[in-house]
């Protein structure tokens, strides 16, 4: 699909209080074809989502993610029940909480690396096209950070569901956190 009828399509799902404020963009360099083009997504004017740069924390390494100290990680009691029963009840109690948030966020943070590393000027426009062919409550349950950002911002999205993905948010990336924000504020 052309860019320019799939960027008038994503702007046509977004929610009227960002109209205006939230544009997709996109440049190729037609007389430099070993230079790939941009895509990004701007709001209020400034690129917030550039495909290979953003304003937005962009982690170098999983280890960077595990020692983020603003990622908030919840251990259920379940969790840690499967610690006691794996190291059957030879560890301290404080010590099994350490063991079962080390395990939740070494996964967290395989699945938030590869999914930020999957963000290109190409993926940009195969994952729009399939945006608008997929249900919302896909694009949202998703692990793709763009197909995330798309559904926050669609107007399909109510104050209703906005408010009951809070505590899944805290686990999302922080760009797809810096939407729901900013959607949140315009409800």
């Amino acid at each position: 699909m052309a860019w320019s009828k799939l960027k008038q399509q994503l702007e046509s799902f977004l929610s009227p209080a960002l109209h205006g404020r939230v544009e997709y963009l996109s440049t190729s360099y037609r007389y430099l074809p070993d230079k790939a083009g941009l895509c990004y997504i701007a709001v209020d004017k400034k690129n917030v989502l550039n495909m290979s740069d953003t304003l937005i924390r962009w982690y170098q390494t999983e280890l960077e993610i595990k020692n983020d100290s603003d990622i908030q990680i919840p251990i259920s009691n379940d969790e840690i029940e499967a610690v006691r029963k794996e190291t059957k009840g030879n560890v301290p109690e404080d010590r099994l909480k350490v063991i079962a948030r080390s395990r939740k966020i070494s996964d967290y943070a395989k699945e938030l690396f590869s999914a930020q590393s999957t963000l290109s000027k190409s993926n940009f426009n195969v994952i729009a096209t399939k945006f608008l062919s997929i249900s919302i409550e896909e694009s949202l349950e998703s692990n793709d950070i763009l197909l995330n950002i798309l559904a926050l911002v669609d107007r399909r999205v109510g104050k209703k569901r906005m408010m009951n993905m809070t505590d899944k948010m805290k686990l999302k990336h922080p760009i797809v956190q810096y939407f729901f924000e900013l959607r949140l504020r315009t409800l």
